[in-house]
């Protein structure tokens, strides 16, 4: 609870936080908009393969045109002023550089990315978990060999459950349950980039005055993302995603600790020690009553009676026994909050959230029937939807992650609600990640029993 103060300290001896940003889309503007508000925090470089967006982004958020007109990293680092670049290599490479921020949303650019960061030894905040949940625990592993930090973004949801995760431990409450709040009815499963914005009530005009990535948006409604962040959480925190996927249960927060704990014991978890989803839709579509749709919460046991009480006597929600509360944090701003992320990696040498095993997985599972010779157009498409599941059981099924069904094509006919096999696609051009998952498989627990 001190990183501003020590932030201060190091800028008045001459050493601002200097960080380098890979992608300018809505997660970095928004981590831009707030980086002119922090004294002694020095973003350098912005790389984007799109110069003029990045420009376009920067001026969009209140940026002078003068602080983002440095012509190269040298200058940025020497005058304060920012490098705006295509060449990823040359930022990350760069020396002054404490700490590469990857928000491009990519998994394979991402992954790639992250291990050019951690062989120059840059701590890395990793934004892009579409990449995290792919590769995470490999190039945790790796940044700690190298002696450097590999963080989930603060402001995202993944790091805020881990941080909620942690309190509970530090606590001495029983952890039951980890997750977040999502806008989900079961018929959104089938959603496809061309229906998506019907399920978020928008007019045909209002989709066009914006600028909206319609398979960005699908991925969150079609369950995908959902999949990805709690496979993710999974790895981050020795929770396990459950055997089947996640169920959606909805419910509010007067609800959490009612719904959110062992079916044995009268909630809804098949076990304890799961991630899970609380769903801000009834499966007929009726709103959840104070439903935490862009929420995080954690359910947990008192470990004994006087516990118990004083979860009464301070009011805290309970469920109907009293022996099972539950915590959240009601929102979350995505990049607005990101340089805690930043500052904590740099100036404590800690993690806001960091995978440390292979227990989760978020796998590739047909939409509709597919022919071979059909392409996969990856999250948020046509073609499928990401189930998260124990690690194990994705290994044993030899499931394709979501990160890699980007621009495949089928070898063989898959079924509607069947998981892709990596045998069932002509991976082209993507060896170095299949190595590197290879290497992940050392590294798994199953999470399944």
């Amino acid at each position: 609870m001190n990183l501003s103060s020590m932030l201060a300290t190091r800028n008045e001896s001459g050493r601002p936080v200097r960080v380098g940003i890979i992608g300018a889309g809505k997660f970095g503007s928004m981590m831009l908009a707030q980086a002119k508000c922090i004294e002694g925090y020095h973003v350098v470089g912005v790389a984007d393969l799109n110069v003029a967006k990045a420009r376009e982004s920067l001026k969009r958020v209140g940026w002078d045109e003068v602080q983002y007109s440095a012509k190269t990293l040298a200058d940025a680092y020497k005058s304060g002023a920012t490098c705006v670049t295509d060449d990823v290599a040359a930022l990350v490479a760069f020396e002054g550089i404490d700490c590469i921020i990857e928000a491009t949303g990519h998994p394979l650019a991402g992954t790639r990315h992250a291990l050019m960061a951690i062989e120059a030894s840059k701590n890395i905040v990793m934004v892009n978990v579409e990449a995290d949940v792919m590769c995470g625990p490999i190039l945790a592993k790796k940044a700690r060999e190298q002696g450097v930090v590999y963080s989930m973004a603060y402001g995202d949801q993944p790091a805020f459950i881990c941080e909620l995760v942690d309190w509970v431990r530090s606590c001495g409450f029983e952890l039951i349950s980890a997750g977040k709040g999502m806008n989900y009815e079961p018929r959104y499963r089938y959603s496809t980039p061309d229906t998506v914005w019907s399920f978020f009530g928008w007019s045909d005009e209002e989709v066009a005055a914006g600028d909206f990535n319609p398979k960005m948006y699908n991925s969150f409604t079609d369950g995908t993302k959902a999949a990805i962040e709690m496979a993710a959480v999974a790895n981050g925190t020795g929770l396990d995603c459950p055997d089947d996927g996640l169920a959606f249960y909805p419910a509010g927060l007067q609800d959490l600790a009612q719904v959110f704990k062992p079916a044995s014991d009268g909630g809804r978890m098949p076990k304890t020690g799961l991630v899970e989803i609380a769903a801000s839709q009834e499966p007929d579509g009726r709103e959840v009553l104070n439903n935490i749709r862009y929420g995080m919460f954690v359910t947990f046991k008192a470990p004994d009676e006087y516990t118990r009480a004083c979860f009464k006597q301070y009011g805290l929600l309970t469920d109907k026994s009293g022996w099972y509360g539950s915590m959240w944090r009601p929102f979350h701003l995505i990049g607005l909050e990101t340089s805690v992320s930043v500052l904590s990696a740099v100036l404590r040498g800690e993690p806001t959230g960091s995978s440390k095993e292979f227990r989760g997985d978020a796998v590739a599972t047909a939409k509709c029937d597919l022919k071979a010779g059909d392409m996969l157009d990856g999250e948020g498409g046509f073609a499928v939807w990401a189930n998260a599941i124990p690690a194990s059981k994705s290994r044993a099924l030899d499931a394709l992650p979501i990160g890699l069904a980007h621009n495949v094509r089928l070898k063989n006919a898959i079924a509607k609600d069947q998981v892709v096999r990596f045998s069932d696609v002509e991976l082209v051009n993507d060896a170095d990640i299949v190595a590197l998952r290879e290497e992940q498989n050392g590294m798994l627990v199953d999470g399944s029993r």
